[in-house]
C-alpha cells in the first residue's frame, strides 16, 4: 500500500512538474495568426517556433516567462498561462537618406570562407547566427548589397530558414532590422550555396557596417531524428534536432554574433595556434555593387 501511495505521489508531482503548454500567436491589430515566431523560456535553454497557423507548444517544468520575437513585431514577454499571444506590429522608422540608384557596373564578393566546416550541433532553442560586414577598403565605391550567399548543410528535404539584415548600434552590436519583408528560404537536402537576391531593397552599407543573419526555425517541417552514440556503451540513440544548419569558418578578422532568448551575444575568440586567436564565423558572403 505504501509503495502504491509513493508511486501515486510521484506521478502527481511529475504531472505537475512537466506540463505541455499550447498557444497561438496572433497580430494584435488584425487578429491573424503569425507564423515562424521564435519563442524562448526567459533565461533558459528551452524554445520553439510557431507553425504556419501561429500555433506552438512547449514542455515546461512550471510557470515561466516566455519571450516572443519575430520580424516586424515588438518583442513580447508574458506568462505561460496565456493561451492567446498578441504581438504588436513594429513601426519601421526610416531615416532621412539621399536616394541613389545603383549603377551595377562593377561587383565584388566579400566574406572570408577559409576551410568551411559543418557542426552536427543539436539545437535546443531557435537562434540567429550573424556576421558583420564592412565596406571593402580597396573598393569604397561598391557600397550597394546585391545578394547574400549562405553555405548550408541540410539534413532534411525542403527545410526553411529566415534571412535577417540588421544595422549596427553605437556599441557595435546588431541593431534594428533593415528590411521589413519576410525572407524565408527553402533548402534542398545536402550541402549547397544558397544565394538570395536583395538588390530591390537598395541597401547601402554605412561606415559602421551591416549584420547579416541566418535564423533557425523550430517547426515540424524542419524536424528530424539525429543519430547519436550513448556514452560508455556501443548503443546508439536518436534525438530530435532541427535543420537546416549554417556552415562555419574560423577567422581572426570576422565579427560574429548569436541571438538567443531576446539578447545578442558577441562570439568570443579562442586560441587557434601559437600566433593567433580566431572565432567561429557563419559561412555567409555578400556581393557588393556600385
Amino acid at each position: 500500500m505504501k509503495d502504491k501511495r509513493l508511486i501515486w505521489i510521484f506521478l502527481a508531482v511529475s504531472q505537475f512538474t512537466f506540463s505541455q503548454i499550447r498557444g497561438v500567436v496572433k497580430d494584435s491589430l488584425s487578429g491573424e495568426p503569425i507564423p515562424f515566431v521564435n519563442i524562448w523560456v526567459e533565461n533558459e535553454p528551452i524554445g520553439t517556433t510557431s507553425e504556419v497557423d501561429g500555433s506552438f507548444s512547449l514542455k515546461i517544468e512550471q510557470e515561466k516567462i516566455l519571450v516572443f520575437s519575430t520580424l516586424g513585431y515588438e518583442i513580447k514577454k508574458t506568462s505561460t498561462k496565456s493561451e492567446i499571444i498578441l504581438l504588436k506590429p513594429k513601426n519601421f522608422e526610416l531615416k532621412e537618406v539621399v536616394i541613389s540608384i545603383p549603377k551595377k557596373t562593377k561587383e565584388v564578393e566579400i566574406g572570408v570562407l577559409n576551410k568551411r566546416f559543418y557542426l552536427p550541433e543539436s539545437q535546443v532553442v531557435p537562434w540567429i547566427i550573424a556576421k558583420k560586414f564592412n565596406l571593402e577598403e580597396n573598393n569604397p565605391d561598391l557600397n550597394f548589397v546585391k545578394d547574400l550567399s549562405f553555405f548550408i548543410k541540410s539534413e532534411i528535404q525542403n527545410g526553411v530558414f529566415r534571412v535577417r539584415l540588421f544595422g549596427v548600434n553605437s556599441d557595435g552590436m546588431p541593431g534594428e532590422d533593415l528590411v521589413s519583408d519576410e525572407i524565408i528560404v527553402e533548402v534542398k537536402k545536402g550541402k549547397s550555396k544558397i544565394t538570395v537576391d536583395v538588390s530591390k531593397y537598395n541597401i547601402q552599407i554605412p561606415k559602421e557596417g551591416i549584420v547579416v543573419g541566418f535564423e533557425s526555425l523550430f517547426i515540424d517541417r524542419n524536424k528530424y531524428n539525429q543519430k547519436a552514440s550513448v556514452n560508455g556503451t556501443k548503443k546508439t540513440a536518436y534525438i530530435v534536432n532541427y535543420g537546416p544548419h549554417i556552415e562555419y569558418c574560423m577567422d581572426s578578422n570576422e565579427t560574429s554574433y548569436v541571438f538567443r532568448s531576446s539578447r545578442w551575444i558577441k562570439q568570443k575568440k579562442a586560441k587557434y595556434n601559437e600566433k593567433e586567436t580566431r572565432s567561429f564565423a557563419p559561412a555567409i558572403t555578400l556581393t557588393l555593387t556600385n
